[in-house]
């Protein structure tokens, strides 16, 4: 496939107009439709792109010759749905996140792309956010050396949802990018949360995690709080990295840790703290979502692999999954594949939106 390829957008509220303009200025596609009941959205898009043509309903585009793919931005509820629909019409498909409402849903359609040899991507876009590649080539290069925990805050003021937790609307992001970095998934989960503002929805979740490497992580998720931040801090045996994602120098390695040298005699355990430089390496300021949907493109176009690839969304609902058994589990430590996905349906508060 040498042309660009085709793709109808589903669901223009909120996000889905990003994902126009992206893929408007990705030479490698092209936005031939956007989809969506309310006649208002469409008609923002195709005022400002007045080659694209709209329709109200994804039945509506399936069987167009100028569609080769379908991004689809819409509650988390109508994933499984649309995204079956599409690839079982022959369509490669990219879908915000998470996957789906279940992991039983996800592994669905995986199988179904699979049949089909078709290309299925999770929007989990941190993936492709510089200071996160950055800190990923810090991983892997041993600079930092044994990771021993990793503690994240990912609060803000305000963004309460009436159909959605916080787990399932902030969760995806943390728990891709630490299954990014660390390359495992958790092997316990426990967390607490409470609903502050409305009833039965909890807007805040404080979620630990241990990993089969010894790594330990807390994250910290939040509507309600006094500011906006963004903010992960990795600590390594040899160097810590603290990445916020809100300053103007994301990422910053320190040169800090302590060592026990060898006791003199019993007893005696006299640790060496090592406080050296502080750096803070170039990272580059390309939008993260041009380079995830110019990946998706090359993926369907020549079949390059993808780094959202359709398993790390499945290990990300397995994930907000188990964290819901601990909470419904008085926040006792669950296992993260304990349960199966053969009685696993969709949870309370999955209906979440981008």
């Amino acid at each position: 496939m040498t042309s660009p390829v085709r793709v109808a957008v589903v669901g223009v509220g909120y996000w889905g107009p990003n994902i126009v303009r992206n893929l408007y200025e990705n030479p490698a596609a092209e936005p031939t439709w956007v989809v969506d009941p309310n006649p208002a959205a469409r008609k923002r898009i195709t005022l400002r792109y007045p080659a694209i043509r709209e329709a109200a309903s994804i039945d509506e585009v399936l069987d167009q010759d100028d569609v080769d793919a379908v991004a689809i931005v819409t509650p988390v509820s109508t994933h499984y749905d649309l995204a079956a629909k599409a690839l079982r019409a022959g369509k490669h498909v990219f879908v915000e996140k998470p996957l789906a409402a279940s992991s039983r849903d996800a592994a669905e359609l995986i199988g179904i792309a699979e049949a089909r040899g078709l290309v299925l991507m999770p929007g989990h876009t941190f993936l492709y956010s510089p200071p996160v590649v950055k800190i990923k080539q810090l991983f892997d290069s041993g600079e930092l050396g044994e990771i021993l925990f990793v503690t994240t805050s990912r609060v803000n003021l305000g963004l309460h949802q009436p159909d959605v937790s916080v787990v399932w609307d902030l969760g995806p992001h943390d728990f891709s990018i630490l299954r990014y970095l660390l390359d495992e998934l958790p092997a316990t989960v426990s967390a607490v949360s409470r609903s502050c503002v409305l009833p039965g929805i909890p807007d805040v979740a404080f979620i630990n995690l241990s990993y089969p490497s010894g790594t330990i992580a807390h994250v910290e998720l939040s509507w309600l709080a006094p500011s906006k931040l963004r903010r992960t801090a990795i600590v390594g045996s040899r160097k810590m990295v603290v990445y916020d994602d809100t300053a103007n120098e994301p990422v910053r390695v320190f040169d800090t840790g302590a060592d026990l040298p060898d006791p003199g005699s019993f007893g005696e355990y006299r640790l060496t703290y090592r406080t050296g430089d502080i750096v803070s390496p170039r990272v580059d300021a390309t939008e993260p979502l041009s380079i995830e949907l110019a990946e998706f493109a090359s993926a369907v176009r020549e079949g390059h692999p993808i780094r959202s690839s359709p398993q790390v969304g499945l290990d990300v609902i397995k994930t907000i999954e188990a964290v819901e058994r601990s909470l419904a589990d008085g926040g006792r430590p669950t296992e993260l594949q304990s349960g199966g996905l053969e009685n696993n349906e969709p949870l309370p508060g999955s209906e979440a939106r981008r």
